[in-house]
């Protein structure tokens, strides 16, 4: 197997199992109780916990992106090379669709199940922004202060706030977005929001690469900055 079929082997498994606990774990919640607030507090757990395990599996095979917009951007900034873009997608949209599937049939379910839950307005739309910019923020930060191991809590973390302080619960991926209008469930979205999401998703993407660069500047130059910091404060 090529280093690039292992990536996106791993890419395909970690969407797959994230989509799952995502929506697995709104269905157990709204079947264990009818307050929405203890739902989301379950749903905002299970996802947190997930992503740390996830993210640390399969982080040194892939780089544990799960969504397109982190793909583009480590490409933008020179992380992936241009041949690894649309197989990561490719690998992370599949893997959406085969989880969000084997969620609904876990839960007893149709395998799809469009969701008629609707999210939309000025609001919600501008939470995406805030919790995918937020997202690129911390994940680029974290990479970039050379403090990658600690990459799976912190993006477990801000997830988990974002759940929480953002109007539109923080989907902040579009192939997750897609794969939650599958199910008509705790977690799902109708259609007809999905489009709305994603392109505040990319909005929120752009504002980031432009953040990114005015904050954290290339590694080593952030490096020898730090360097520079340590030396000052001895």
């Amino acid at each position: 197997m090529t280093p690039l079929m292992r990536k996106c082997a791993a890419e395909f498994l970690g969407s797959a199992f994230l989509i799952a606990t995502v929506i697995g774990s709104g269905i157990m919640a709204t079947n264990l109780t009818d307050n929405v607030a203890l739902q989301l507090l379950c749903n905002t757990a299970a996802t947190a916990g997930g992503l740390v395990a996830l993210i640390s599996a399969f982080g040194p095979v892939s780089g544990a992106h799960f969504n397109p917009v982190v793909t583009i951007a480590d490409r933008v900034f020179g992380g992936i090379p241009n041949r690894d873009v649309l197989p990561y997608i490719a690998s992370q949209l599949l893997g959406m669709f085969v989880g969000v599937m084997v969620a609904n049939l876990m839960f007893g379910l149709s395998a799809i199940d469009i969701s008629t839950k609707t999210r939309s307005g000025g609001g919600i739309w501008l939470g995406e922004v805030v919790a995918t910019l937020g997202l690129l923020l911390v994940i680029f930060g974290v990479v970039r202060s050379g403090k990658s191991s600690l990459a799976p809590f912190v993006v477990a973390g801000y997830i988990a706030a974002a759940y929480f302080f953002t109007s539109s619960t923080s989907f902040a991926n579009p192939a997750i977005t897609l794969g939650r209008s599958l199910s008509d469930s705790f977690a799902g979205i109708a259609p007809k929001s999905a489009p709305g999401f994603i392109v505040a998703q990319f909005i929120g993407m752009a504002l980031a690469l432009v953040a990114i660069r005015i904050v954290f500047p290339d590694v080593d130059e952030f490096a020898d900055e730090l360097l520079m910091k340590h030396e000052e404060d001895k």
